[in-house]
């Protein structure tokens, strides 16, 4: 792993929604170097490292597609693999539009799937930020992060999309992330409801009894209006983040907690 391209995105990032938040006015009132910001910046490397295992996950559907003869293992070389079938002879636009929405809704069955039984240990890891921030959006436990790209590229390239276009969803949705996280009290007035925002987000984030398992969306909160888990009060932000039970605080303690957190989280009524 090239140590560099984290510390520039680091730097760059950092900087920018520094001044953003200076200008914009954050949403409360929080250090640069708040707590767990060194574990957060840990996890921006494991991050940039994971990047080669998440490059190797258009390997799952090429080995499928070609075992159950949809494609010929020919397709793959010498020239790029296009996709195959309907879907790939549409206009590479309208694959991007299409790929961008079943990403979404799928991102959005497997997030409210990380925030339940087995699975939530690992999520709760990410939501273990108390103060919250743009650089939180990368506190992601690793078994978590592999299981969203594989769960969400792979069906994509399996029904026929061009795989360039599908792998490009995942870094597009995790930058938009990543504005999601911070700390700013941003709704988009009249569009809260159409497109995901800072509030629409930090929500989720809230322990707020009223917000737990809700907001679910990375992109579109139109998911969260049709299966009931919409939340977005007009008369309050969210302020108080993190989860209840117990979490440590540093980086290799959270890696490893999932696998030994012996306490499972109550199942609740949105799923």
């Amino acid at each position: 792993m090239n140590p560099v391209k984290p510390l520039i995105g680091l730097l760059v990032l950092g900087s920018a929604f520094f001044l953003l938040e200076k200008l914009a006015g954050a949403a409360r009132p929080q250090a640069f170097f708040r707590r767990g910001f060194l574990t957060d910046v840990l996890y921006l490397f494991l991050a940039s490292g994971m990047k080669l295992f998440t490059r190797l996950l258009v390997v799952v559907p090429a080995v499928l597609l070609v075992a159950f003869g949809f494609v010929e293992k020919s397709a793959f070389a010498p020239g790029p693999y296009q996709g195959h079938g309907p879907v790939a002879s549409q206009p590479l636009w309208l694959q991007t539009a299409e790929l961008y929405l079943l990403a979404d809704f799928i991102g959005y069955w497997m997030h409210r799937a990380f925030h339940t039984g087995r699975l939530w240990p690992f999520h709760a890891v990410h939501h273990s930020s108390e103060e919250l921030d743009w650089l939180g959006s990368v506190r992601v436990h690793p078994v978590n992060e592999l299981v969203n790209n594989l769960v969400q590229v792979t069906p994509l390239i399996l029904v026929g999309f061009n795989p360039v276009v599908a792998v490009s969803v995942a870094p597009a949705l995790t930058l938009y992330a990543i504005f999601l996280h911070a700390n700013l009290n941003w709704d988009f007035g009249p569009l809260r409801a159409v497109v995901a925002t800072p509030v629409f987000h930090r929500w989720h984030h809230s322990k707020d009894p009223a917000a737990v398992d809700k907001n679910f969306a990375g992109l579109l909160p139109v998911w969260d209006l049709l299966f009931g888990t919409y939340y977005m009060p007009r008369d309050r932000m969210p302020d108080d983040f993190g989860i209840t039970e117990a979490m440590p605080e540093g980086f290799l303690a959270q890696l490893k907690a999932p696998f030994v957190w012996s306490r499972h989280r109550p199942p609740s009524e949105n799923g």
